[in-house]
């Protein structure tokens, strides 16, 4: 059963409400502070915990107090040292993390560092991070990371974000809140927002980084059972508890919910990559299809389309999760002659789905149960299972077919 987490962002999200929250939860502060000192910047913070009230409300703080105070006082933003991504990266690689720790901490900076990039026109690696780079930021990422690994959280969501509003002084000058970087990693994945009337910035570059390299989707919680929740507080006072609230616990399976009672249909965010070919052998299309599937594709399909000087050609269109576009585009490149690819991010509606298993008199087979709101809309057996046993014993496949859904009915 699958170890899940979900953030839910009532006043935003920022690095150290999100340490905060997984604290709280129970990653050992004495674990982190272990595991941080590999990155050999120790000398430039103190990492300390506390118990604090938000309305009322009992939440974790976590400090990250940087030591050099001359440097507090001439930096507004309280950041210290200013670092560029190879930089990053090197200090991460050197400290040999976990695994799984590591790779998450690389892929939060090389999205904050393509969101900044894109909006100062310049590479990713050639961005100067005023607040990322700075101590306290790897601190946040790298932490973060470590305690969603310590916690063994494999699939992790996030609630819609907040806008925030007004202004904060930054390296640039006045800035409107949404910061552009962070608007810019809202656009990367798509992400619902709303106004809670609270004119603070509420969420941070960094914690922006966070939801959108990790979150396997935005929206409402997913069929969970819940076993812990870890509350990671915000410096401020706000008109409402400033508090990230991290749900930890166990996806949700037929033996503990009631056939999809619990939800509605979901949303999901994909990405679409379409490209148009007119010279490439039915062949070699095929072979694309199997690469793009292995590669993590959800979907492949081709359309016939005419294009210019009245050629005959395909409309090639990918569906996949946005962490696997660009593994896909490396495949469509290397095994098509295309020049572009058209790319988008998308939400799709997605019915709850479970895989269930019937006894037929010619064997086994898996059957797809989908539906939403106790309503179940949707039973197909799987076509391979239909066609090993057909295969097997010389009967149609629509037979296997017709015998496996009857199986399911009468057993339902």
């Amino acid at each position: 059963m699958k170890k899940v987490a979900y953030l839910e962002c009532p006043t935003g999200i920022a690095g150290d409400m999100c340490l905060g929250a997984l604290v709280h939860a129970g990653v050992p502060l004495d674990y982190l502070i272990e595991k941080l000192s590999l990155l050999g910047i120790s000398d430039e913070y103190q990492l300390w915990a506390e118990l604090v009230h938000r309305n009322g409300q009992e939440a974790t703080k976590v400090h990250v107090d940087l030591t050099n105070d001359d440097d507090r006082h001439h930096h507004e933003d309280h950041h210290i040292h200013a670092r560029h991504l190879p930089e990053i990266e090197k200090i991460i690689l050197a400290a040999r993390l976990p695994s799984q720790a590591e790779f998450m901490s690389l892929a939060v900076f090389r999205k904050l560092a393509e969101a900044e990039g894109a909006v100062h026109g310049v590479a990713p690696e050639k961005v100067h991070f005023h607040e990322v780079g700075a101590t306290d930021a790897i601190v946040d990422i790298v932490g973060t990371c470590l305690g969603l690994d310590w916690l063994g959280i494999e699939q992790f969501y996030c609630s819609p974000l907040p806008t925030g509003g007004g202004t904060i002084k930054a390296a640039h000058g006045q800035m409107a809140v949404p910061t552009p970087a962070v608007l810019k990693l809202w656009e990367y994945r798509q992400v619902p927002v709303y106004s809670n009337g609270i004119e603070k910035e509420l969420v941070t570059p960094t914690g922006a980084a966070i939801a959108v390299t990790l979150a396997n989707s935005f929206g409402s919680p997913p069929q969970m059972t819940i076993q812990k929740v870890g509350l990671g507080a915000g410096s401020r006072q706000l008109p409402i508890p400033n508090i990230l609230r991290l749900w930890i616990g166990e996806e949700a399976t037929s033996a503990t919910t009631n056939n999809y009672a619990a939800t509605s249909v979901e949303l999901e965010t994909i990405a679409v990559l379409e490209t148009q070919i007119d010279d490439l052998s039915p062949q070699a299309i095929a072979y694309t299809f199997d690469a793009l599937l292995t590669a993590g594709a959800l979907d492949v399909f081709t359309q016939p389309i005419v294009m210019k000087k009245s050629r005959q050609g395909v409309l090639l269109t990918v569906i996949c999760h946005p962490e696997k576009q660009s593994i896909c585009e490396a495949v469509l490149f290397r095994e098509t002659t295309t020049l572009g690819i058209r790319r988008s991010i998308q939400q799709r509606s997605i019915l709850q789905r479970e895989i269930q298993k019937v006894s037929t008199p010619y064997g086994e087979v898996r059957v797809k149960i989908a539906g939403t709101n106790g309503n179940i809309t949707n039973v197909q057996p799987e076509y391979e299972d239909c066609a090993q046993l057909a295969k097997e014993h010389n009967v149609s496949w629509r037979e296997i077919h017709r015998v496996a859904c009857q199986s399911w009915y009468d057993k339902a």
